[in-house]
């Protein structure tokens, strides 16, 4: 057992001994079924908090002659499946941590000479008789062992792009990296000493021109994670049956954190923000825990042509549509909006429709991470669209309907083009997206049925808010008093007793006039019987 080589189970046990565990065991029976065939290897990435590390620990944890991993896998999925007996703890195992291997480095342009090294040296004391002083290359090390031993290599790579995350803008430590990377993964030498390999990380892997650095990989993405979809996150199910038994409110959670969603499998919610929910019995964003909001603030600070409409477009609650073919797997070869956006799904701040071809923003949680990322930023349109919302929250709260008017006038005026002035569903996004600074207070909801029809809009208060609830209705060439009326004679305000509210309401009528171009309003407390 070292630390590269065949290393033991303790990091994967430790995950078991968690007082929440998903069972993603699964996904073993995937590299089983392609071990030692064309398709060995795998890259499978996705955003921070979705359990790419776990998945890396269990991996190692079977596959290791470094441990005797039986007992751990005894209860779940992939001991009942085939191969399971024929494959537990059978290869060498090298197992890479690249981002703990630029921790440790003299220095980043060292990192990926001073990773080889390491490795050899490992291997020199394990195999002694076999990889004399004057062996510097890691490809042909492994190459020496096989051939010696007749056996075969497992190779688990964590964090595989983050070297060029951190070293954004230094192509040639980025292709020394990649020089190495097709040294063990490409030629036909290669299948003399391995018999898989598993990375994972956050961005795919790297282009150039229109190919894959790596073309051998078989990639799973989080816009294409194919049928490996069921392992980027939790299922909707497992969430489910957490929220059960931990007595959460499964609906909150589903607004929270719900969103992304796949083919064959549905929706697919962020394991970190899912597990500290349920370990602090409190629905929050957990995001800013693991990161802040510089990195997304960085990409929307970006000036391409027809970003800031987009993303306002997005925060109103639209999907757009994107051409995710140009992007270039990296960070810096950004060239035009879809780029950025394509990074964004892959960052895990947008999710992706596979069927239409759109982005969007998932949840209530991320949605909170734009907000912030645009409030310190410097796209001035979008710091003003902010400021523009928290005036129309005050003004809502205030019953100030003229001054409620008046803001939702200029948000149209500045966020809609005039083609749109006369589609209905226009209304309804930018009287969303006006609202942006509810978002921090409130949790919202559309088209919810109630009483004797749908609601329009209900911002209901986060728990401990002392804010009031709004229950808004649209109207489109009427009145706002009519869209009060309705409120009333329908009971839309029924549909509160739902969520246990019992605190102060307050009913918003909000008319458009197409011909005029105005809005108007009309904002009453809701009285109850």
């Amino acid at each position: 057992m070292g630390i590269y080589l065949n290393p033991g189970n303790d990091a994967f046990a430790s995950i078991l001994k968690k007082d929440i565990y998903i069972d993603k065991s699964g996904l073993i029976s995937y590299t089983n079924r392609v071990l030692n065939s064309s398709r060995m290897l795998t890259c499978f990435s996705r955003p921070r908090r979705f359990g790419k590390s776990y998945a890396a620990k269990m991996l190692a944890a079977y596959y290791s002659k470094g441990a005797d991993s039986d007992s751990l896998f005894q209860n779940l999925k992939i001991s009942k499946m085939d191969n399971y007996k024929e494959n537990l703890n059978q290869y060498d195992v090298l197992f890479l941590d690249v981002a703990w291997f630029i921790s440790i480095a003299s220095s980043i342009e060292n990192t990926v000479s001073e990773m080889q090294d390491s490795i050899i040296e490992e291997l020199k004391s394990a195999f002694p008789d076999i990889i004399g002083p004057s062996v510097h290359s890691l490809p042909v090390a492994l190459l020496k062992v096989s051939a010696a031993t007749g056996r075969k290599f497992f190779i688990i790579i964590d964090e595989w792009d983050a070297l060029f995350r951190e070293a954004a803008d230094d192509e040639k430590i980025q292709k020394s990296y990649i020089q190495l990377l097709r040294a063990l993964f490409k030629g036909l030498q290669v299948t003399q000493f391995l018999a898989g390999a598993y990375m994972t990380g956050i961005l795919p892997i790297k282009k150039y021109g229109t190919q894959s650095a790596l073309t051998d990989f078989r990639e799973f993405t989080m816009l294409e994670p194919g049928f490996l979809a069921e392992y980027v996150g939790f299922t909707e199910k497992e969430v489910l049956d957490l929220c059960q038994y931990h007595q959460l409110d499964f609906a909150k959670a589903n607004k929270w954190y719900d969103g992304y969603q796949f083919d064959n499998i549905g929706h697919v919610y962020s394991p970190n923000s899912i597990i500290e929910a349920v370990v602090n019995q409190k629905f929050s964003n957990y995001w800013t825990q693991t990161e802040t909001y510089e990195s997304l603030r960085i990409y929307i600070d970006m000036n391409f042509d027809g970003l800031k409409k987009t993303i306002i477009d997005m925060l109103g609650g639209k999907k757009c549509k994107i051409d995710a073919g140009t992007f270039q797997n990296d960070m810096t070869s950004l060239r035009v909006k879809d780029d950025v956006l394509t990074l964004l799904v892959h960052l895990g701040y947008l999710a992706y429709n596979d069927d239409s071809k759109e982005v969007y923003i998932p949840n209530e949680e991320v949605r909170q991470e734009f907000i912030r990322a645009i409030k310190n930023g410097n796209r001035r349109e979008l710091v003003k669209a902010v400021q523009l919302s928290d005036k129309l929250l005050e003004a809502t709260i205030n019953m100030d309907h003229e001054t409620v008017a008046e803001i939702l006038e200029e948000t149209h005026d500045m966020n809609t083009a005039p083609k749109f002035y006369n589609n209905e569903q226009a209304l309804r996004s930018v009287v969303v997206m006006a609202y942006l600074s509810c978002m921090d207070h409130y949790m919202k909801f559309e088209e919810l049925s109630s009483g004797k029809g749908y609601s329009d809009i209900l911002f209901l208060p986060n728990a401990g808010s002392p804010k009031p609830a709004l229950l808004i209705e649209l109207k489109w060439d009427k009145s706002a008093p009519g869209a009060i009326l309705q409120i009333k004679k329908k009971n839309y305000a029924q549909i509160l007793k739902k969520f246990e509210y019992q605190g102060e309401v307050l009913l918003v009528g909000i008319n458009y006039n197409s011909k005029t171009k105005k809005h108007s309003c009309k904002i009453e407390k809701y009285l109850k019987k």
